[in-house]
């Protein structure tokens, strides 16, 4: 019945080749050389009688023969795994299911502000999903086949792959109670009285101009590369902040932050949500996608700023 499959090795390198892009990169994983990887790419292609990679420049770039071929791979390997798995732990056909773990990579700050503090929830309606998480905290997205679901900002244009963008959201400016309170009658206007943090991605400018005052960068102070800090320093009264946000409802609500006036810019950066096309486990990332999409359903709407314009 499988007379006709190439070695097992064979197909290891070149599902590894086409995940890294890269020969080298598949051998050091497989613990192989760069020619013992280019000899089985080269037997796998006569056996098949087709490409599976060209060559642009130093670079070998698979067909779409050679990635599809690859993810199928990628696939069955994976439920082998699984099935080996489940022979160990003496799991039968008639046991009850086994608990699936999902590995998921998020951003930092929609980790520490949205994601975790209702991970409970998650657990509570899919108790036989177990999810792994993982922080990332970097622009450009990691390589998309090392977790099942990616939360990133950048979007995964790999052949393959499903993406969509999490939700449609806005930035507004956001401080401590505490801190209005330093000034007498606050309003929109007197928003450059008060020390401005600085956050690495996004200008104060665009906030400035939708809220009718001066374009006026701050040129001292901290510089925040991680938005998740750069809350906690304005939740500390160090200052005003711009946050998305789903970030800030919960705290909003709560009454430890303030909304500055009722000003809404476009982000920089999107939310984008990643998987790959036809996983094995597609059910749980589902399962994962429909729970956030409800989530972000339920989340605290925004109220009307307290802070008039001035």
């Amino acid at each position: 019945m499988f007379q006709h499959l190439p070695p097992l090795q064979s197909l290891r390198a070149l599902e590894a080749a086409v995940r890294h892009r890269s020969f080298t990169r598949a051998a050091e994983e497989l613990n192989l050389t760069h020619s013992a990887v280019s000899h089985h790419m080269r037997s796998l292609e006569q056996q098949l009688g087709t490409a599976l990679f060209r060559r642009v420049g130093a670079r070998m770039i698979p067909t779409s023969v050679g990635a599809r071929l690859a993810e199928r791979v990628r696939i069955g390997m994976t439920e082998l795994d699984e099935a080996i798995n489940e022979a160990k732990a003496g799991i039968t056909p008639d046991a009850t299911p086994a608990i699936v773990r999902l590995e998921i990579s998020v951003m930092t700050d929609l980790a520490a502000q949205w994601l975790i503090p209702r991970l409970d929830r998650f657990s509570k309606l899919h108790p036989g999903i177990d999810l792994v998480v993982r922080i990332h905290a970097d622009i450009p997205a990691p390589d998309p086949y090392s977790v099942d679901v990616g939360i990133w900002h950048q979007r995964v244009e790999t052949p393959g792959f499903v993406t969509r963008k999490l939700l449609d959201d806005f930035v507004i400016a956001v401080c401590s109670p505490q801190l209005i309170a330093t000034v007498p009658g606050f309003t929109v206007a007197d928003t450059p009285k008060l020390p401005m943090l600085r956050f690495a991605y996004r200008s104060w400018r665009d906030w400035q101009v939708a809220a009718g005052l001066p374009p006026h960068e701050p040129t001292r102070g901290p510089i925040f590369d991680d938005s998740g800090l750069l809350l906690r320093a304005a939740l500390a009264g160090h200052g005003v902040a711009t946050a998305r946000s789903l970030l800030v409802r919960d705290t909003l609500a709560s009454g430890e932050l303030v909304q500055i006036g009722d000003v809404r810019i476009p982000p920089s950066l999107e939310y984008h949500v990643s998987w790959r096309e036809n996983h094995p486990r597609e059910r749980a990332i589902h399962a994962f996608w429909d729970w956030m999409q409800d989530e972000i359903a339920a989340t605290v709407p925004l109220m009307p700023s307290p802070i008039k314009s001035g």
